[in-house]
Parts: C-alpha cells; structure tokens; sequence
C-alpha cells in the first residue's frame, strides 16, 4: 500500500472520529445557534430554526444532555443560543449551567423559538436565524453535522460555499475574516480524507500496515470515551435499560456482553446522558456500535493493545464506507452499517481472510439491511443490539465457509457490489420511506384512512 493511500485512510479516521456530546443532530442544532449568537455579538431575543425532515425526525424523541431533563429542536436551539460555547463545535453546550437551563425553559415556554420544516433541501439541513440588540445573524448546516456553509449578519452574506468547495473558501474566511468580521466559519474546514478511494481490500491492508503510533491516542479516545458511556448505561436507570435487560436474560458470554455493552451506551446516549462519545459517520451510536463488541472481543482474547487498534481500524472504516454510499441521514438504520464494521473487526481479530471479512460483511447486510430508522430514541439501543447479534452470526458463519450467495435478493457474489446495493437502497429506493416515516411522526398522515 503506498503512503498516500496509508495518509488517506488515516485522515478519514482523523476527520471522523471526533467528539460528541448527545445526539448529534440536537448538538447539531444548538451549535448553529451558538455560531448564530457568535455572529450577532449580542443576546438574542428570538430565535427560528429551519430543518430537513430527518433533522426534525432525529431531534423528536431524545432528551437533549445538559439541559435538564428537556427536548425538542426548541431547546436545543435556545441552550446552544444562551449556553453554548461555539468553538466547542460538537460539544458546544458541555458548560451549560443552570442558569442557561433555566432561560431555556422560559424561552422556550414563551414561544421566543420557532420551528418549520425546510423544503427541497439535503438529508442533512439546519437554518437557524437569531435577533437581538436590533441585529440578526443567521447560520447554515449542510450534508454534515459540522459542515456550515453560509453566515450572514443584518442580510449581509459573510461566508458561502457549498458542502463540497466549502474547504478552502473558509480556511480563507478563517484566516482573513470577511470585510474585518472576525467571527471564524468553523465545522468541516478541516476534513481532509477522500472516501471515494475506499475499498474493503484497501482496508484491511491500511489495518496491516499503518504504523499504530500514528493512531493510537485516536483509538484510545475512542475506547476510553465509548467504554465510560457503555458502562454508565449498565450501571444506571438510562431509557429502556436495553443493555441490562439482555445480560440479566441472556447471560454473560461474550456475544451477549458485545450486544449489552453496545446497547447499554445508547441506552444512556439517547436518554441525555452528558457523557461524550466518539463517533462514527456523524453518529454517537454508530461510533458506540464500531466500538464496544470490538473492545469486548478483545478483552475475551486477551489481545495486545497493538492488535486492539488494528481491528478498531477496521470497524471504524468498514462502517464509514458502507455509510458513505448511503449519506448521513435517511431511512436507512445506521446501526447495521456500524455492526458491519463491528462484525467485520472480529473476523479481522481471529485471523479472517478477505473473502471471510466480506462474507461476515455480505451476511449482515443480507440479514438486516432493511432496518428502518424512525429518528433518534431510546430504541435505538434495541436496534443496535439486533443489529451487532445479526453481525455476530454473520461472523460465525463466514468463518465456518456459510454465506449468503450472489442473486439471492441484492446480494452480489462481490462483497463490494453488495455494499454498493446497500447503498442504493438506503440513499434511493428508501427515500419515499423516509417521508413516510416523517409524516407519521409529525401526524400529517392519517394512517387509517389509507388501510
């Protein structure tokens, strides 16, 4: 493998696995708001939040971390405008304290926060205006939770670029500022990995080769950040205690410790825990799910800390490049292309050849790619753990030569073939799907009237 290659696949990791605090798509939100507020130089008094449907669908049902007990775009919006801390991107209200909780309640009880739904727009959309001291500044998201595409103050446009030409116009606005404006573009200036020159081939061969030190405090981030959340959502009353309830029924071997301890992170995850993660194609939980079964697994065989990071290497680029053919929100349950990773890491771990990897990847896939994603909720946990059980049969078929065969349904006898028809399928043929969804979660259906 050449080392312009190697530098990719570490990049890609660099760019994704980065700190989270909760759900993604509320963090999301309250961190254009706090930019927003960062722009306008005052305390706002108003606030309208403008998002796709697959942001409305994800923010719903969770509780958002740090603000009390509280949900809803609203709340996430106005903690971010009063509590937040914009240069903590991701993490942007960790330092909110009971005062911004508290004006957040009111705010939101007096309506100072508005919400519509954004129209023809990407998966992935946020448009968040903010007044106050007789200014408004406004703040875009778009395609990636971090990836800020238009500023604009009192209707001036300071910062524009699309997702795509977006990195060098605000490395530029970073630098310079715009007209002697000193408020910096932030989000996803830095990426700098290319997905589309992924393979599972070309993986595994990073996996082998990449130079561990080069990684290592990444992963240990990784493991250090996920194992505390996992543990805390075993040890506490977090949402429907999904993890705790499969090692209190299934036992405690090894494949129902992977499941619990994956589960157990969402279970504290989706219900506010303020504990961050590291994630995973712009998900907490895909990063819990690429994490805790590998880490477990491990510890089962008593693996060096060397090969620990090799096989995490694994996870996490499998489940990024299944992810990215799908894109970052759809009706696709992003937990599956996370137990690929997961799956696909353990056959790594014991020695799995190529053709053993992509079969434990083709088996997932071909068991469970059609889980559906209603938002972001407590059971979420439950998908993750029918997800990675699904991933672990995958695995123990492969490695005793049983998998599922080209022409079966869209499974190709090329894993990387079937990767692809997974993704057509999250990205197009589930897009009617994730309307669907939508309108039943916002009641703009009536779903008796058309059984």
């Amino acid at each position: 493998m050449t080392e312009e290659l190697i530098r990719n696949y570490t990049e890609i990791l660099k760019d994704e696995l980065v700190p989270a605090m909760g759900c993604t798509e509320p963090i999301a939100i309250a961190y254009a708001a706090a930019k927003a507020v960062q722009v306008l130089g005052a305390e706002p008094d108003r606030i309208s939040v403008a998002c796709s449907g697959n942001i409305i669908k994800n923010v719903k049902g969770v509780t958002v971390p740090n603000s009390g007990g509280q949900k809803g775009i609203e709340t996430a919006a106005v903690l971010g405008a009063v509590g937040g801390d914009a240069d903590r991107v991701l993490e942007v209200i960790a330092d909110a304290d009971d005062a911004a909780r508290e004006r957040t309640r009111k705010m939101v009880a007096e309506g100072c926060c508005t919400v519509s739904l954004a129209e023809n727009v990407p998966n992935l959309y946020i448009r968040t205006e903010v007044s106050g001291g007789g200014h408004t500044a406004a703040v875009v998201i778009e395609e990636h939770h971090t990836s800020i595409t238009r500023i604009e103050k009192d209707g001036e446009v300071l910062f524009t670029g699309t997702p795509e030409e977006e990195q060098e116009e605000a490395r530029k606005f970073n630098e310079d500022g715009a007209d002697g404006n000193t408020v910096k573009a932030g989000g996803d200036e830095t990426r700098r990995g290319d997905l589309k020159k992924m393979t599972l081939w070309g993986i595994i061969e990073y996996a082998n080769s990449v130079d561990v030190k080069e990684v290592e405090e990444l992963l240990e981030r990784q493991i250090r950040f996920n194992t505390a959340i996992s543990q805390e959502g075993l040890d506490n009353r977090w949402g429907a205690r999904v993890g705790k309830t499969i090692l209190e029924n299934w036992g405690a071997d090894v494949k129902a410790r992977a499941c619990a301890r994956a589960a157990a992170g969402s279970d504290a995850r989706m219900s506010g825990c303020p504990l961050p993660v590291i994630i995973n194609s712009g998900s907490g939980n895909q990063g819990i799910t690429v994490t805790m079964p590998v880490v477990t697994y491990a510890e089962q065989m008593q693996l060096s800390r060397e090969k620990l990071y090799r096989c995490l290497c694994v996870s996490n680029l499998v489940s990024i490049y299944i992810k990215h053919y799908i894109g970052s929100l759809s009706a696709f349950c992003g937990a599956v292309s996370a137990a690929c990773g997961a799956g696909a890491a353990i056959t790594y771990m014991g020695g799995g050849s190529y053709e053993e990897i992509g079969g434990t990847i083709t088996n997932t896939l071909g068991n469970v790619g059609g889980i559906v994603c209603d938002g972001a909720k407590p059971s979420c946990a439950a998908k993750i753990a029918s997800s990675v059980h699904a991933a672990l049969m995958a695995h123990y078929m492969s490695i005793s030569d049983k998998e599922f065969r080209g022409g079966e349904g869209f499974v190709e006898n090329d894993v990387e073939e079937t990767i692809k028809n997974m993704g057509y399928i999250g990205k197009v043929g589930m897009r009617e799907t994730d309307r669907e969804i939508l309108n039943i979660m916002i009641d703009k259906v009536d779903v008796e009237s058309c059984l």
